[in-house]
């Protein structure tokens, strides 16, 4: 006899169903698992045989072949003890072996016995609900994976309490959800002194999702109004949590099981790898323009990235989507996300500074930012100046607005683009707009549009330039309450774009 029960296999936020076959035959004592496992997987037999001997449990004198199905599919990870385990325990008809057919599992196996949470809770819930199956798990990660509602969660403490359960002995009650974290944005814009010029381009680039890039001297202020952009933000709708919690369960950034409203902010460092940046590795893990879905990447000090690091941003800033192609896996990650940098206008950082500039201005501010390339630089909707802090504003008692107060304004500005874009599936702000649709919800009025058509001539926009242009008037317009494009909107999105070089 073959006993069956299943788990999953992780491609991206995908999660395929696996079939575990397990049949004990006549033959030399042997404990073998096939079906194009890793080393982890393999290892899962040890782990196995000490659980289920902690359980008085004895393995018989025969052969055991545990099957992997489909076995063309890698198999990574530790995740497929549990399985394994009950699977081995069906043959030897210690649980129902038509329960264990009806469950998913998933859960490493400490030597004792004990389940230890691993990542993917959320979206293996996912695929046994679609499967109708229900689904075993850790106990810590059954408050995540609880969150599918159409999915039966068991989350049990050790392989001991899953064989109890199975036998009636004594059921495990099914999981609770976590809590969800809709606690504010600790970092508040009235911080900010000074600066209304970049404070107001942050608004417009909360409103639409734009890109925005910030260059200024240091200790302008660049960083501190970049930390504060979530708290402008909405919170995260019931299916956007769930698509970035999908993302966040794959690396275990999950704590508690919860789902948190914030979205998330992203800050890596200058030094990180093109992996890190877009993804990959042995696993093909998501990297941080996929951890930032639904949120911000901010990369501070822009042109200290490398090049290529640079390079690899242009695609996913435009198709919300990263293809992670490596000779054992080929998976997509969503990465709707909303650019963010910051740099100095040169190297010492003091360009426009006469007393403190070094000795190659202008030279090396063209070297400086010379190393963002143009097409990466075209793909900036806002690009704005920030100038140094007067100390006079520093001794303001408040810096003006607060984040609750322009948050209200973007939170209007992003239900009138709810509404409009309610019947065009996969567009949800501004930013997603292109083409005909473009032109439809933000064509200027005749004003407007000969000033756009004069300036894209003066300084040579390049057509996705242009484009970029309209969105963010339609923004601005949004921010107003407008239903039209004015003149005045056209002259504001254009004031955000040529404040540095247009490529050429």
């Amino acid at each position: 006899m073959v006993a069956r029960t299943y788990t999953v296999a992780f491609e991206g936020i995908q999660a395929r169903l696996v079939e575990v076959q397990c049949a004990i035959t006549a033959g030399l004592p042997a404990f073998a698992v096939v079906g194009l496992p890793d080393k982890a997987v393999s290892e899962a037999r040890e782990r196995v045989r000490s659980a289920l001997t902690t359980m008085s449990v004895a393995l018989p004198s025969k052969r055991i072949t545990i099957n992997l199905s489909p076995a063309d599919l890698p198999k990574e990870g530790p995740h497929f003890d549990l399985p394994i385990a009950l699977a081995l325990l069906a043959a030897l008809d210690i649980i129902p072996p038509d329960t264990a057919e009806q469950t998913v599992s998933l859960g490493e196996l400490s030597l004792d016995g004990t389940l230890v949470p691993v990542p993917g809770a959320l979206p293996a819930a996912m695929t046994a609900a679609d499967d109708d199956r229900q689904l075993l798990c850790p106990r810590s990660c059954g408050a995540e994976a609880a969150w599918v509602g159409a999915a039966h969660v068991l989350g049990a403490g050790t392989l001991g309490d899953a064989v109890r359960h199975f036998t009636g002995q004594a059921p495990i009650p099914p999981a609770r959800r976590g809590e969800v974290d809709a606690k504010p944005f600790g970092k508040d814009l009235s911080d900010v002194k000074g600066q209304e010029r970049a404070k107001r381009a942050l608004e417009i680039a909360a409103a639409g999702r734009h890109h925005l890039m910030l260059v200024g001297t240091p200790g302008s202020g660049k960083s501190m109004l970049a930390a504060r952009l979530p708290s402008l933000l909405p919170p995260l709708t019931p299916a956007e949590a769930l698509e970035t919690s999908m993302v966040h369960s794959l690396c275990g950034l999950l704590t508690d099981g919860g789902i948190s409203r914030v979205r998330p902010f992203r800050d890596p460092h200058h030094t990180a790898s093109q992996v890190a940046i877009i993804g990959g590795g042995r696993r093909a893990q998501p990297g941080e323009v996929s951890l930032a879905h639904n949120g911000v990447l901010f990369l501070d000090e822009l042109p200290e990235f490398s090049r290529q690091v640079l390079e690899t941003l242009r695609q996913p800033v435009e198709t919300a989507e990263v293809m992670i192609a490596r000779a054992n896996a080929h998976v997509r990650y969503p990465c709707r996300f909303m650019l963010i940098a910051a740099a100095n206008p040169c190297r010492c950082g003091y360009l426009h500074d006469p007393a403190r500039a070094c000795a190659r201005v202008p030279v090396c501010g063209e070297d400086y930012l010379g190393r963002i390339s143009g097409p990466l630089m075209d793909r900036f909707d806002l690009r704005i100046e920030v100038p140094p802090v007067h100390f006079t504003d520093l001794e303001q008692v408040r810096g003006g607005e607060s984040s609750a107060d322009v948050a209200a304004r973007v939170a209007a500005a992003r239900d009138r683009q709810t509404a409009r874009f309610a019947d065009r599936p996969g567009l949800r702000q501004n930013a997603d707009a292109d083409g005909d649709l473009l032109s439809e919800i933000a064509s200027p009025d005749a004003e407007g549009r000969a000033l756009l058509q004069r300036m894209a001539e003066r300084v040579g926009l390049s057509a996705r330039g242009y484009h970029r242009v309209l969105r963010v008037s339609r923004t601005i317009a949004d921010l107003e309450a407008s239903d039209n494009v004015r003149r005045h909107h056209v002259a504001e999105a254009l004031s955000y774009r040529l404040t540095t070089r247009e490529p050429a």
